[in-house]
């Protein structure tokens, strides 16, 4: 008899806790005021006594819902109110690999822009052995890939120069061995566009913060020169496979970039004084605009 009220007892707090996660859920997705989530998120919940000390969610997880449903405001509190703990792992209900930068991809997975914008400002005050940006995402929805590598993947040419201007390496290899660049280029290959397109525009930002290419597929490139030429078209193919140097202004714009601080991206950007055309294509706008649009 003993038994069966302890496993009844278990069953319904385990119900118990479906229920407050589904209202915490549905209560981020429908864009609720960040007091009223705040009131839910650290609620505590019928745990057992040794446990009456945990909360209901992290402000890691509770940034991961923010991101998946766009909720900018409560990702913007969560940010610049629990900053380390925003960016911290989340939960193994969430994720059992050791990723260490999961808020990240998730941004760039589901195109999240502004909330992009705001992880990166805020990581530069996350002390890290490691820079942030380089981190990997979860080993099985990203195989290890860097964040940079999934914009490069989904061709996301607005996060790879925000990314990139937030001091994310272009070398950065992952379990295969290849870096952004290979990626990017496996998908311009099997890409029907042609040399326009976001998939051009991901290439321009990559060479502009890439002043030595080093990538796993040059040997490929050179070895199909008439498909990639294609595909580059020929003074990109040229640049690429070694045989002539960086267009000047590519290496100009290189030098330029070099010197612009990480922590101030893209707002130091947007002050060059150069024209506008000779910027990253898919420039994101400025920290002063993102907070105007909110």
């Amino acid at each position: 008899m003993a038994s069966l009220t302890v496993s009844s007892a278990a069953r319904n707090l385990e119900r118990h806790r479906k229920s407050f996660s589904l209202l915490f859920y549905r209560a981020v997705r429908d864009l609720k005021p960040v007091w009223l989530l705040e009131d839910i998120r650290i609620m505590e919940t019928f745990y057992p006594e040794e446990d009456a000390s945990q909360r209901t969610y992290t402000p890691s997880e509770a940034l991961l819902y923010a991101i998946v449903h766009d909720h900018q405001a409560y990702a913007r509190y969560l940010l610049s109110r629990y900053t380390e703990e925003a960016l911290a792992k989340p939960g193994e209900r969430f994720c059992c690999c050791p990723s260490s930068a999961p808020h990240l991809t998730m941004a760039v997975r589901y195109d999240r822009r502004y909330i992009l914008g705001l992880i990166l400002q805020e990581a530069h005050r996350v002390p890290s052995t490691t820079p942030y940006t380089d981190q990997t995402g979860c080993f099985h929805v990203e195989d290890g890939r860097t964040p940079l590598h999934l914009a490069c993947e989904l061709q996301r040419p607005e996060a790879v120069v925000m990314l990139l201007g937030s001091g994310a390496s272009p070398h950065a290899r992952d379990h295969n061995g290849l870096t952004p660049l290979d990626v990017l280029l496996e998908k311009l290959r099997d890409s029907k566009a042609g040399r326009g397109g976001d998939g051009r525009q991901c290439l321009d930002n990559l060479l502009m913060f890439m002043p030595k290419v080093r990538f796993k597929m040059e040997a490929a490139l050179s070895r199909e020169p008439e498909q990639w030429t294609k595909v580059l078209g020929e003074d990109t193919y040229k640049y690429l496979s070694g045989r002539s140097p960086a267009p000047l202004v590519l290496s100009a714009m290189q030098t330029v970039l070099k010197q612009l601080s990480p922590a101030s991206f893209p707002d130091c950007l947007h002050e060059l004084p150069i024209p506008s055309t000779l910027k990253p294509p898919g420039l994101p706008v400025s920290q002063r605009e993102r907070q105007r649009a909110v």
